[in-house]
């Protein structure tokens, strides 16, 4: 099994570019089963939760085709043909690595007007619970049952008919479904309480393309009025703000300066507006943005929430960064139950971090050091990393697939800018 090994100390500087979304991609992909007709998404990233919603995809009769790219490019284009639906059902030895699965449901309700799916697996963050998403569908017209592990809906008549839920709590995938399911439905749905993340507008945005009608977007009610059917479309995918946020860590933590290509600035603004407070240089620009800072980090107060809040996806690396900062932060996580499995990690390289509850205190120190550490999830794999572009000596990390699910080459985006890494295998 591969490993990344680092050898800390370097200060980064130059230019990243970033790369296309993964929590959007893996949203707009299942769109492609509510047309008959080619979807094609223009700069998809190469990671493998993209390549293994692929082959969900291909179980369920659509063809997959990647062109227009040279095999070291960063990014691709996928062209995604599901003229005629083989199955509806979504099985567990795909759905049981990656929780976005649950994503096909909507559309293979309102494409078929029935689907099974596999309960969704993922990173273990705590419970992530489906039950908004069966509870929107069910607001539409659908007929839920739980058995053996699968979720089975059907649509009587064979198409949804549309209607009124509002989200107790607010969900993006849940939101997700429910607009993918709403877009063919027969009558009007409204989703109140609906997810603002970035990635719903790009959602949104690509629906539209393939000739949806969505109001409200950007905002907390979703009106959709359903159409009979939806056309293919070519579309691109928004630039990724986590990876972004990640790299913009990376500048502050290692004392460098970083230029994120791509970048959006108002998809990120609480990610920057904390970088400012801690003391960081940040500037936007037309084409992305600068991160440097040259001076000593300053302590933080954070606490997670939904968009516009400060995402629960940068509290880790903002925890790994925050190990360097003069004095003691505090971050509060109230999305995620169980988010503080690296903390145990970033001990072993001489962190001072202490958990309470949800709460964690992070005590800023002198110096990190070097240690074999694992990876417990996808952006808790970052914050490891980010440790070890300081840290004294050699830095290994180990069970790095779940990096490979969520940051395109990462290793060669830092050698590019300064940093000593490298991907090693066992043999």
């Amino acid at each position: 099994m591969d490993r990344i090994l680092i050898r800390g100390g370097k200060r980064l500087s130059g230019t990243i570019a970033i790369s296309g979304a993964k929590n959007s991609a893996l949203a707009l992909m299942p769109c492609a089963l509510l047309t008959d007709e080619p979807l094609t998404l223009r700069n998809l990233p190469r990671l493998a939760d993209a390549d293994g919603f692929g082959h969900l995809l291909n179980e369920l009769g659509a063809s997959t085709a990647i062109e227009g790219t040279r095999p070291n490019d960063f990014g691709r284009v996928l062209t995604v043909r599901a003229s005629r639906l083989t199955s509806t059902v979504a099985p567990y030895d795909i759905v049981r690595k990656m929780r976005a699965s649950i994503l096909v449901l909507g559309p293979l309700l309102g494409r078929a007007g029935e689907a099974t799916v596999s309960l969704p697996g993922g990173c273990a963050i705590g419970n992530r619970p489906i039950d908004l998403h069966l509870k929107a569908l069910e607001a539409m017209g659908a007929e839920i049952e739980l058995a053996a592990g699968y979720v089975k809906a059907t649509a009587p008549g064979g198409r949804l008919a549309g209607g009124r839920y509002r989200f107790p709590v607010v969900s993006v995938g849940a939101t997700e479904n429910a607009l993918m399911a709403a877009a063919t439905a027969r009558g009007t749905t409204v989703l109140e309480n609906a997810a603002r993340e970035p990635e719903i507008v790009d959602l949104c945005n690509l629906l539209i393309a393939m000739g949806a009608s969505i109001d409200g977007i950007g905002t907390e009610t979703l009106t959709i009025e359903g159409r009979e059917r939806l056309h293919g479309a070519t579309y691109k995918v928004m630039p990724d703000r986590i990876e972004a946020g990640s790299y913009a860590c990376a500048a502050a933590i290692t004392g460098g300066d970083l230029f994120l290509q791509g970048a959006k600035a108002d998809d990120m603004r609480a990610t920057l507006d904390a970088l400012v407070e801690a003391g960081v240089i940040v500037e936007e620009k037309a084409d992305g943005v600068r991160v440097a800072a040259n001076g000593p980090l300053k302590p933080l107060t954070l606490s997670t929430a939904p968009y516009p809040g400060f995402a629960t996806d940068m509290q880790a690396q903002f925890m790994a960064m925050l190990c360097k900062a003069e004095g003691a932060s505090v971050l509060t996580e109230t999305i995620f139950e169980n988010r503080y499995m690296h903390v145990p990690e970033l001990a072993r390289m001489g962190a001072n971090i202490d958990v309470r509850g949800r709460t964690a205190v992070v005590h800023g120190v002198d110096r990190l050091v070097g240690a074999p550490v694992m990876a417990t999830d996808l952006r808790a794999s970052m914050s490891l990393i980010l440790a070890g572009l300081i840290a004294e000596g050699e830095t290994q990390v180990s069970r790095i697939y779940h990096l490979d699910r969520g940051y395109e080459r990462l290793e060669e985006k830092l050698q590019g800018v300064g940093a000593d890494i490298e991907r090693v295998g066992d043999g």
